[in-house]
């Protein structure tokens, strides 16, 4: 028997995969060569701004104010100002948090990575107690740090709370409770009973109906008012509630969609197995649900972890907010720290969420068995 001849080398190495991927077709070499041309044109001058021309050391906006050895009086695309990022980073973190008790938030930032970590991998085992730790006792204890008055633990009130804290803070609580929240709603709203339906449906829609930004005013400014005198809502607690039913309402029609794509079969089937309701739904229908809205649930999740930026209307300043504090500050106001403030979150923005849509494109292909390849 011959043995067996080894492969074209077009079709192999890297000549292969150029071939496949950049130059399948003349319709691909153009666009190819077309995409080159602009990543020429763009690459080089982003580069040199971040960082061949960028400060990175200096106290005050003086650092800024020159370019490298040259004495050239720079405009504001001449170079990044990182050492004015190095100057506030701990306030873009943390806001206006008291430094000597910054341990805490550190603290809870640290538990909040060991408890998300194992429940991420999906080798790890014990998830039921992990998942009871992270949403159940953790923000219990978190509270009780970051917040203080007990066990001997200084009180600081929400007020000074800001930074990205306060942005993974409101997002941690709003995915939290919008997903389970947008189950119940989605289910309402399939209810056969008509008054469960039409409150499901009336509260989805009124709420996707308004502006987040409405509803954070709703929250701060009109909801005090409804109050007995005497009684009041923290501002921080406000915001999450705002958030929370504000992500719930697109949640439901996500989740609603998801159950609408399972076969009509799987229901019948459930209900031929003599399963109750709650035990159809969540045996049988919810998973394959869940499983199909994936990136509908991670779309909603990015875009509410964006909007956090929208407390500042109700004077809260998450890491944006406290980014566009700082222009102010006559220490570092010079035409290049906008610029380089406004990159600097936007960087931080895109790395979270850039982590929730590569991880949720895992979850899609493990939990990817309905078809066989």
């Amino acid at each position: 028997m011959l043995g067996p001849e080894r492969a074209p080398l077009q079709t192999t190495g890297v000549v292969g995969w150029l071939r496949r991927n950049l130059f399948g077709s003349v319709t691909d070499a153009i666009l190819t060569a077309f995409g080159i041309i602009i990543l020429a044109l763009l690459v080089p001058p982003i580069v040199e701004w971040l960082f061949v021309n960028a400060v990175w050391l200096g106290n005050d906006r003086s650092v800024c104010a020159t370019l490298g050895q040259g004495g050239i009086q720079p405009d504001e695309w001449s170079g990044a100002c990182w050492a004015y990022v190095g100057a506030y980073f701990k306030q873009f973190m943390f806001g206006t948090y008291p430094i000597d008790l910054r341990w805490r938030p550190t603290l809870v930032g640290i538990l909040f990575v060991a408890l998300l970590t194992p429940l991420l991998i999906p080798r790890v085992p014990h998830k039921g107690w992990n998942a009871l730790a992270l949403f159940a006792v953790f923000p219990i204890v978190a509270a009780v740090l970051l917040l203080g008055g007990v066990f001997g633990l200084e009180h600081v009130e929400t007020a000074s709370w800001g930074g990205l804290m306060v942005t993974l803070i409101i997002s941690f609580v709003g995915i939290g409770v919008s997903l389970p929240l947008g189950i119940l709603l989605a289910l309402g709203r399939r209810s056969q009973m008509p008054v469960i339906k039409m409150l499901c449906i009336a509260f989805i829609e009124l709420i996707r109906g308004v502006p987040l930004i409405t509803v954070l005013f709703m929250a701060s400014v009109m909801l005090p008012l409804f109050l007995p005198a005497g009684w009041t809502v923290d501002k921080l607690l406000r915001a999450l509630v705002g958030v929370s039913i504000f992500a719930s309402a697109y949640m439901a029609e996500v989740i609603r969609g998801g159950l609408q794509a399972v076969p009509k079969g799987q229901y019948e089937g459930a209900d031929s197995l003599g399963l109750s309701y709650w035990q159809k739904m969540r045996l049988v229908v919810m998973p394959q649900a869940i499983k199909l809205v994936i990136p509908g649930i991670v779309n909603t999740f990015i875009g509410m972890f964006k909007d956090t930026s929208l407390v500042s209307i109700i004077s809260m300043y998450d890491l944006l907010g406290n980014v566009r504090k700082s222009f102010s500050d006559p220490t570092w106001a010079s035409p290049v720290t906008p610029m380089t403030g406004l990159v600097f979150a936007g960087f931080v923005f895109w790395l979270f969420c850039f982590g929730m849509s590569r991880y949720s494109s895992f979850v899609e292909r493990r939990l990817d068995t309905g078809h066989k390849r």
